[in-house]
């Protein structure tokens, strides 16, 4: 059955992919950007490949008039996909950067979230909501802390409205991609080059640097893209399936090891 799909963050990377793989499947799209400059080429590709049901929007989650304007849209599914980044030690990270990294990750997609919900709940409409977490979401690497307790709370708020809402009809999901090439994760291992400085902080930025280097040197630092995007496009749409996604399996076996070792982790 067709569906009408918001999704936030559709500019780049897997929002933008996945959006214009679910309009090709015949779902309604409406792809939002952060930026005006990003809705025009969006346009004008979803035009090229014939898709007419593929509507491109700006929503700036930090634009409360944006918020507004998006919740009081139609649509069947809300797909929280926007997000951003900090890296770095948690113990010397500016605070100023980790609550912007929970506004734009948590806070502003709970404001969303919570319009769109509360409109279906009195309206009497059964829609889904789909947040994308992160492998991240569900273990703490070193020098990652900030970003990846933003996708653990996103958990925490996923779990808790799927109980909340199922009364209502309203479903939830949360997908959990690795590390897949696409640029985000690279983006944001620079971001603490910017205030990291040799002169006042503890940590070296030569040995960071290196860290994150090594990390995306490997195989699993650097996974092709197209696997989390084909799932993503199932995914999504779907009436059923599990409360939580994580891709690939490797991964997924991997976060259960860790989870399982956390109980007998030691000081």
């Amino acid at each position: 059955m067709s569906k009408t799909i918001l999704i936030t963050g559709a500019g780049s990377g897997f929002g933008k992919a996945a959006a214009i793989g679910i309009a090709k499947n015949g779902h309604t799209v409406i792809a939002t950007a952060q930026v005006s400059s990003q809705v025009t080429p969006l346009r004008e590709e979803a035009a090229a490949l014939g898709l007419k049901n593929f509507r491109a929007e700006r929503l700036d989650l930090t634009d409360p008039y944006d918020i507004r304007q998006a919740q009081g849209w139609d649509f069947d599914i809300l797909w929280n996909n926007a997000g951003m980044g900090e890296a770095g030690p948690v113990w010397e990270i500016p605070i100023d950067l980790v609550r912007k990294n929970y506004e734009v990750n948590v806070f502003l997609p709970l404001i969303l979230t919570q319009g769109v919900v509360q409109k279906w709940v009195r309206e009497g409409k059964k829609g889904k909501v789909v947040f994308t977490s992160s492998m991240g979401g569900l273990f703490t690497p070193a020098n990652w802390g900030t970003y990846v307790s933003t996708k653990h709370a996103l958990e925490a708020f996923a779990e808790a409205m799927q109980q909340e809402l199922a009364a209502y009809g309203i479903k939830i999901q949360t997908i959990n991609p690795g590390a897949y090439y696409t640029g985000y994760n690279e983006t944001m291992a620079d971001n603490p080059f910017r205030w990291l400085d040799d002169s006042k902080n503890f940590t070296r930025r030569a040995d960071l640097r290196k860290g994150f280097d090594d990390f995306f040197a490997t195989p699993e630092g650097k996974m092709d893209p197209k696997e989390m995007i084909d799932h993503m496009i199932e995914i999504v749409p779907a009436d059923t399936g599990k409360f939580r996604n994580v891709v690939p399996k490797a991964i997924e076996n991997m976060l259960k090891d860790h989870q399982l070792k956390a109980w007998e982790n030691r000081i």
